[in-house]
This record gives C-alpha cells, structure tokens and sequence, in this order.
C-alpha cells in the first residue's frame, strides 16, 4: 500500500532534518578515515578545550549555518517507499484515520513563535527541566517518523522540540516553516498539509468526467472545480447538474456522451445494480469506451461487481480503476475523503491531482476487488459501532442514567473521536439530516457479511448490527442519517 499527498510544510521540515542527516553522516565517514594519531590528538585537544565550550559553540553555528544555507533549495518530493514506511506506523496509522479538519486562518508574519500553553510550561518547569538531549542521527531520523502525527494532531509535545532538539535541526526546520509561510501566507501546518485547504494542486491537463451527484459525489465535483479541474458532469436528476454548471462544468447529456469527451471518467453511485447500469445500460458508459478511455468507479459495491466492469471496460480498450472512498457529506464537501484504489496503477498516477483535490489521502492496493473487500470492511467496522453507541445511549436511557454524562465519560476516554461525538450529538438532538444514509451503511454491512460468507468467515457481531438497521429500515428511516439507528430501539 502506498499512501501519497502529505502536505508542503511537512516534506520543508523533512527536507531540513533529512539535511541535517546527510551532513552528520558526511562527517561520520570522514572522520573514519583519520588516523589513530589524529584522534588522539584531537582527543587531547577537546580534554584542554572542555572547561571552555567556545569551540564546541563555533562548530555548531557552523553547521547551521551550512543547514540554512541549503534551506532555499528546491522542494524534494518525499518517495514513495518512505511514504510505505511511514504509513505501517501506528502513529500515521493514527493519522489516517482521524476525520480531524485540518487548517487554521492565517497568522501575521511576524507571529512565528510557536504558542506555549500553561500545561506545557509547567512540564517543562518540572520533571522535564533537567532533560538533556543530544540525540544522533539515527535517533532525528526516528524522531521524523512521528513528527507527522504530533503536528496533525496539534498535540503539545510539538511543543517540546526547542527544548529536546539540537538548535542545528530546531532551527533548520522552523527555517522552512517560515519560508512557507512567506509563499502561502499561512503559519499551520495543518492547513499547509491540506491541498484543498491551501489551494497547492496544480490541475491535470487532462478532461474529467464525474457521474453521479449525490451526498458524496456533489462534494468532490465541487473541490474539483475549486482546484482548477476541467469537468463535465452528468446525473440522472439532471437538475442537480445546474450548481456545478454554474461554477464552471460542463453539461453531458448521457453518460455515454461524457466518457467519449472525456480522458478520465469517475462514478460515484449507490450500490451494485446502480453501477452495472451506469455502465451497462441504454447510452451506458461502455458504449463511450474506447481504447485509451479511462474509468474510475467510487462506488462503495462488492468485489464480483467492480471485477465484472472491470473486464468489459478493459475488453473495450479502456483503462479501469476502483477507487472507493472512505468518509462522510461533510468530509466531502472539505475535500477530507480516505481514498482506496486498485487496478491500472498508471491510472491511479494520472489521477493524482484528483485524488489530492477530493481527499486527504489515498492508498494504492493493488488488483481490481482489493478495495472494495477493503471498504466494505472499513463500513462493516462503522455500522456496528454505530448500532452499539445506539445500543448503549438507550440502555442508559431504561435504567436511568443520564444519557449527556455517558456522552461526557465517553468523550474523556479512549473511544473519544469526531464520529462518536457527531453522532451521539444527532441522537441527544433528535437531528437525523443524513450525512451517511442509514440504507447505504446497512447495505454495506449486508456486503461485508456476504464476503465473510464467500471465505467461510463469521461475522456474528456484522449480523447482529445488520437486524438492527433492518428494523430502522422497517421504521423508514432508510433516508436518515446511520445514527437513526437509535430508533430501532426505542420503538
């Protein structure tokens, strides 16, 4: 897997730290080649010279001095295979699945200090006044590993690294932070980070296509635009197109007629048989393949589906990518979406503008049906967990507790997360708006337990939660919002 778009500010600070390694191995090696006499030496001259650290102070302004130096070089593209080792971290792992906003307004240039809350001084008054670090370079590196997630985040040990870090590699790094904020006129590193936020893409040439504007759909057409795409749209509802007309889309009169305009396709739909028709259907999107054509499925649909249009559109000489997505109407609409892909990875590569503009991260898993096992299981995780927060508001509810404070317990331990906090909110509230349809996330879990069936794996606590949804159904509240679920219990 390999996950792409971290932000413009973290790959500065990584260019910094990556130099301040380079150089303390440059010297590594060139003193291994001295000889013994030089060492002692030199062994000598530091034992004269330790009451005096004057030496030890001119060398270190040296070294930053020559990290400065290079601190305007070009930008450096961080590899994907540092990305690959970075994203098996729990930390980034962390990361990846916050649904946390990034980005916060800009500040004035001459506010470069970085804030210290009461909480951080005490620390650093106390226990942590006596540390001493002089790490080495193996040790920045690791430290690099984690930095990601500190600053994402906004966690206070962000706020340690003056007092931890060598002024060398400090400086070095708030060096390139500064330089940012000079070119994007912003001092977050969260909104650096965020390329929707921070309007840093730079547009594919190529003409995009998108099918499909529902809760989600509506969302990525929209930061499309916003990031210079040019896009032509069409939906079944034609009057849903009449927005994004207005800001700057095209109008395409079938979906057939869309893809033979266009280089690159997306559809976003509701299920598997509303997939096959797109694709299938009278004026479908296969009558508008052709060699070179390239289709990009976001439905959230099983893996026999999305492998089935696969090989029509390749059969026709298209090019074909699954890419569903991970997140909710909100997440869309702030271009915060988890995107999965698999199949043409040259495909994937040419959506990479795209992908940056609708989301905040993408994952490459290789063969077509992988991301859609992927997201059907990310759904089936989602929906029980949603069916027990229901499950656990209403038990509180019959034996008298006061269903506020177990929101209040809930929110200061270790389950505290925007998507408990939102939803419990929908349910104290009464408020069911849909941001995620109750009938799409029982969908996916009937998915998820059909692809548990197909390996002979149980999912009992799928099940259990799939009965509940069925009962909310029943109920009509299939067009709600998923925390309508409560109302399975309580009638």
């Amino acid at each position: 897997m390999i996950k792409i778009n971290k932000g413009k500010r973290f790959q500065q600070a990584v260019d910094a730290v990556e130099e301040f390694l380079r150089r303390a191995k440059g010297k590594d090696q060139t003193s291994s080649h001295n000889s013994a006499d030089d060492k002692n030496r030199r062994n000598s001259s530091e034992e004269r010279s330790r009451p005096n650290s004057g030496d030890e102070k001119r060398k270190l302004s040296l070294s930053e001095g020559k990290v400065k130096k290079n601190v305007g070089e070009g930008k450096k593209r961080v590899s994907s295979g540092s990305s690959e080792r970075g994203s098996k971290s729990p930390l980034k792992r962390a990361q990846e699945q916050s649904p946390r906003k990034r980005g916060r307004p800009p500040k004035d240039e001459k506010d470069l200090t970085i804030p210290e809350s009461s909480s951080v001084k005490g620390m650093m008054a106390g226990p942590m006044a006596a540390f001493k670090w002089q790490p080495t370079a193996s040790e920045v590196g690791a430290l690099l590993q984690v930095m990601g997630s500190w600053y994402y985040f906004h966690d206070p040990l962000f706020l340690f690294l003056p007092s931890f870090l060598p002024a060398v590699c400090y400086q070095a790094i708030t060096k390139k932070l500064k330089i940012c904020e000079e070119e994007t006129g912003s001092t977050s590193i969260q909104a650096a980070d965020s390329t929707a936020v921070n309007g840093s893409i730079t547009p594919t040439d190529k003409k995009i296509g998108f099918l499909g504007l529902g809760l989600m759909g509506s969302g990525i057409v929209s930061n499309l635009l916003k990031m210079g795409h040019t896009v032509t749209v069409w939906n079944r509802t034609a009057e849903k197109c009449d927005l994004f007309i207005q800001e700057g889309a095209r109008l395409g009169r079938t979906p057939a007629e869309v893809v033979s305009t266009c280089d690159i396709t997306f559809a976003c739909v509701s299920d598997p048989k509303a997939a096959k028709d797109l694709v299938l259907g009278p004026s479908g999107v296969l009558q508008g393949i052709r060699p070179g054509k390239c289709y990009v499925d976001m439905s959230t649909v099983d893996a026999d589906t999305v492998t089935e249009l696969a090989q029509v559109i390749v059969s026709r000489g298209g090019r074909f990518l699954e890419a569903p997505v991970s997140g909710n109407q909100q997440l869309s609409n702030d271009g915060m979406l988890v995107i999965l892909a698999a199949g043409d990875r040259g495909l994937y590569e040419d959506c990479s503008s795209c992908f940056q503009a609708m989301g905040k991260t993408s994952f490459f898993l290789g063969e077509v049906g992988n991301a859609a096992k992927m997201m059907l299981i990310v759904n089936m995780v989602q929906g029980s967990f949603m069916a027990t927060i229901a499950e656990g508001l209403t038990l509180a509810q019959v034996t008298g507790q006061s269903q506020q404070t177990l929101l209040d317990i809930l929110n200061q331990g270790q389950l505290a997360s925007i998507f408990l906090d939102q939803k419990c909110q929908n349910i104290l509230q009464g408020n069911f708006k849909p941001d995620f349809y109750l009938k799409y996330i029982q969908k996916d879990l009937r998915l998820a337990i059909a692809l548990g069936d197909a390996v002979n794996h149980p999912t009992p606590m799928a099940a259990a939660a799939n009965e509940v949804y069925k009962r909310a159904k029943a109920l009509d509240q299939s067009d709600n919002d998923m925390s309508a679920v409560y109302r399975a219990y309580i009638h």
